[in-house]
């Protein structure tokens, strides 16, 4: 199995700054604080962390124990970093202390806004959350969702680029973990009717019960214009990955949520089906 480095979506800086705030909390409050949210601590022996300050080493037994790069567990994570925030303090009258200005710019720094209530939310939040460490390989798949996530609201065109990338990325991937040979200079339409006819998700091949139905015969063949169409609207000119004479007029942010949004749903549907345990092409590969 090959191991894939994921993008931590919360920087040590910023972790760090919300340590520092344990200094002046009980070790019994930083310890509720986490254990609020469903975190437990690690076994001290395996923390890597050394600090003389028992509330700071608290902090980081349970930090220690956080997917940073999990959007499910960071979202967890940053309802914790609310309630640090409401337990260390509150901003005074006179505006925001200067340690949670601080706060604020590294979060600033890693994607998320500190609103004046002391709500964390995602300024891009991730696009696609699944959980992919049951992938042999999931590295294509993270940088395509990576590119969305940064382009998605400045750059509409490398957000469609990009969407067009993740549904070829999500093919390969998933034809690969069926270990299905493809030509590797297969046209998308190509990969996109491999995969769903491997998984039988095409609507000639569905069993019995749900997957046969006509309405999911419906939504399927549906499923597979919303891919092609993604990779054909890159394709005329309004993603990035050609060289435009004139920059294609009118696209705006609306047109990339609408392409980012297609191509997630797409690649939902394969990944979804791939690591149920139940799906039907399961019994037929047996």
């Amino acid at each position: 199995m090959t191991v894939t480095a994921r993008r931590e979506l919360v920087s040590p800086a910023t972790r760090n700054a919300f340590r520092s705030l344990a200094t002046d909390l009980t070790i019994r409050i930083v310890a509720e604080l986490w254990e609020d949210h469903g975190f437990a601590p690690i076994p001290p022996d395996e923390l890597k962390y050394q600090d003389s300050g028992q509330r700071r080493t608290v902090f980081m037994l349970y930090a220690e124990g956080v997917d940073w790069s999990d959007p499910n567990h960071v979202r967890r994570a940053l309802l914790v970093f609310e309630d640090f925030i409401r337990a260390y303090g509150s901003p005074d009258e006179q505006g925001m202390p200067k340690w949670l200005d601080d706060i604020r710019v590294r979060l600033e720094r890693d994607g998320f806004a500190l609103e004046s209530d002391g709500k964390i939310s995602w300024s891009n939040p991730p696009v696609l959350v699944r959980d992919l460490s049951g992938l042999s390989e999931a590295s294509g798949i993270m940088i395509e969702l990576e590119r969305i996530r940064r382009d998605l609201i400045d750059d509409p065109s490398g957000a469609i680029g990009a969407s067009k990338q993740l549904i070829e990325a999500t093919a390969k991937t998933a034809l690969r973990e069926l270990a299905i040979e493809v030509d590797r200079n297969a046209a998308l339409p190509t990969l996109i009717s491999a995969v769903q006819k491997a998984l039988k998700l095409d609507a000639g091949s569905a069993p019995d019960g749900p997957d046969g139905s006509k309405a999911v015969k419906k939504i399927l063949s549906g499923s597979v214009n919303i891919a092609v169409g993604v990779a054909e609207l890159r394709n005329q000119g309004f993603g990035s990955g050609h060289g435009q004479v004139i920059a294609p007029p009118g696209l705006g942010v609306r047109h990339a949520r609408l392409t980012v949004n297609a191509a997630v749903t797409w690649c939902e549907l394969i990944l979804d089906t791939l690591s149920d345990p139940a799906a039907p092409w399961r019994g037929a590969k047996a």
